[in-house]
């Protein structure tokens, strides 16, 4: 699973084989969860709420680059690193 993004322990992370609605995982120490692109829900998992309101910041910030990332990632298109949260 390619890593598109890191900050402040956070990993960001897109699947090639992933199912729809669109959405990519972020991981931090032993919490995931998978995150809607668009509305930015939890689909599945745990994340602290202080590390959840930053990967939902960081996704409000690049909605666009997680888009295209995951139009790459359905015609298994190498992905694109996307900037971390600063």
């Amino acid at each position: 699973m390619p890593r598109i993004s890191e900050f402040l322990g956070i990993v960001i992370r897109m699947h090639y084989e992933d199912h729809a609605p669109p959405h990519f995982h972020a991981q931090y120490a032993e919490f995931s969860a998978a995150i809607t692109i668009s509305a930015r829900q939890v689909l599945k998992g745990l994340l602290p709420p202080r590390v959840l309101a930053l990967v939902v910041e960081w996704a409000a910030l690049h909605e666009r680059e997680l888009n295209l990332n995951w139009d790459l990632a359905r015609s298994r298109q190498p992905l694109n690193r996307i900037e971390p949260l600063v």
